[in-house]
């Protein structure tokens, strides 16, 4: 009787070795360096600077000048202050020239610089008169607010400030119009003077144009 036929056997794997997968290994991630840290958290927005302290402008004014002039006067000086680095006093106008003959020939305040105004509409007092003095004796300047006519270019200075804001300076001895024509109407450094409302008579008949071309 033939023998039946032999079912083939598998090859033999050597030990130690595996088939062969069809399934791609898997690479696992590369390692970290050595002391690698995780990444740094974004910076924090820096807070917002404090706010500058506001600007003095006007500080009291309280030096060995002030005291003298306030011993000798009292009441009569109203207020006394600095304002970047301008020594200003304002004064009772009753007394104003024996303030100011004592400014100039005490203090030797002995230089009328400027005479000018300031016209503030709302107020119940409308204009500040402003006397700029010099001393050449001492290097020094001194703001007074109101006038005086103790000085011999307050004449023409008082002149203009009539001129220019029609403030009238009791006691001059020639107070009329020094920059504009004596006809002139109005006073143009007023607040209210609107300078295309000026003096269009005036404007017309002597410069031949209208107001305000």
């Amino acid at each position: 009787m033939a023998d039946e036929p032999k079912e083939p056997k598998p090859p033999q794997v050597p030990t130690g070795d595996q088939p062969a997968s069809s399934t791609p290994p898997v690479s696992a991630p590369p390692a970290k360096p050595a002391g690698a840290s995780a990444p740094a958290a974004p910076a924090k927005p820096a807070a917002p600077a404090a706010p500058k302290p506001p600007v003095v402008l006007q500080t009291p004014l309280d030096n060995e000048f002030v005291t003298r002039f306030r011993a000798k006067f009292g009441a009569a000086l109203i207020e006394a202050m600095q304002d970047r680095k301008q020594s200003i006093l304002t004064v009772d106008r009753a007394r104003l020239v024996e303030l100011a003959l004592h400014l100039r020939d005490e203090e030797k305040f002995d230089m009328l610089a400027d005479l000018t105004a300031v016209d503030w509409p709302k107020r119940e007092k409308r204009f500040d008169v402003v006397l700029n003095l010099y001393s050449f004796a001492k290097n020094e300047r001194l703001m007074v607010k109101v006038h005086a006519a103790v000085w011999p270019t307050a004449n023409w200075q008082e002149r203009e400030v009539f001129d220019m804001f029609g403030i009238v300076f009791a006691g001059h001895p020639d107070l009329k119009r020094i920059l504009l024509p004596d006809e002139w109407q109005g006073y143009p450094l007023r607040k209210d003077y609107d300078i295309l409302q000026q003096d269009t008579a005036w404007v017309r008949e002597n410069l031949g144009i209208e107001s305000g071309q």
